[in-house]
């Protein structure tokens, strides 16, 4: 659904300094760069689908009140790294990495607010099994067609044809 998210930071450079090792916890790197303007965050091989950048009106930026960004992690590991690692470059805690069964039974995840008040999160929240067959979950039971039974009369015709 989503191409790409980007947050507004005040010096991309001093933004780069706390997302660079952020990210890295998680397997993303830079993509792009468009110094002093914005950064691009991917994985290898991808496009950038996280960025960093001066707000486009050049006033200062404003995190939004409610608004967060997920970052996907492979694993609980990736998570704590991510969590420590922006920690140790000056991000504010915001909910310790652990599980959280309100958003899910294997939601794994911690959140943190960058150098700008962005607030950013990663998780490990593995998709529920496929389901085979049967109908999806949020379609209406329908009761299945009954067939309809020939009568005397449509047997004959048909045995007349024979």
């Amino acid at each position: 659904m989503l191409h790409h998210v980007s947050v507004g930071v005040s010096d991309v450079e001093r933004a780069a300094k706390f997302y660079d090792p952020v990210l890295k916890a998680l397997g993303y790197r830079r993509l792009m760069e468009f110094l002093p303007y914005a950064i691009g965050y991917g994985e290898r091989g991808g496009g950038p689908q996280f960025w960093i950048g001066l707000p486009h009106n050049q006033q200062a930026p404003t995190s939004g009140n409610g608004t967060h960004v997920g970052f996907q992690a492979r694993n609980k590991a990736q998570v704590n790294a991510f969590h420590a690692a922006a920690l140790a470059q000056g991000g504010s805690n915001n909910g310790e990495p652990g599980p959280r069964p309100d958003y899910g039974p294997a939601y794994y995840g911690a959140f943190v607010y960058d150098l700008d008040g962005n607030k950013v999160e990663a998780l490990l929240n593995p998709p529920p099994k496929a389901r085979l067959g049967g109908r999806p979950p949020w379609s209406a039971a329908k009761k299945p067609a009954k067939k309809a039974k020939k009568t005397k009369k449509a047997k004959k015709k048909k045995a007349k044809r024979r």
